[in-house]
């Protein structure tokens, strides 16, 4: 694999993954009563706990995708600029 596919990859990734994170947010916003109701008759939370598990699984979940998808992407574009700029 070259460079540019891995790039490519991790772009991609990146983007499926904040799209994911968007529409987690979007429904967590939007549904909210709804998304609560559901996951309280499966396990017994209060509202303020329901939110710090939500955000902070959002958190981890954006700190993840930056760590393991955008930094390499960015990365690689620095080094494949790099190495176009000596090869030309």
């Amino acid at each position: 694999m070259n460079i540019r596919k891995i790039r490519r990859f991790l772009g991609i990734c990146t983007l499926l993954n904040y799209a994911i994170l968007i529409f987690w947010f979007a429904v967590f916003s939007l549904s909210y009563d709804w998304l609560y109701r559901v996951h309280t008759s499966w396990f017994l939370m209060s509202k303020e706990n329901y939110n710090v598990i939500n955000f902070l699984a959002m958190a981890v979940y954006k700190i993840l995708v930056l760590v393991l998808n955008l930094v390499p992407y960015v990365a690689l574009t620095i080094v494949g600029s790099r190495a176009e700029k000596e090869n030309s």
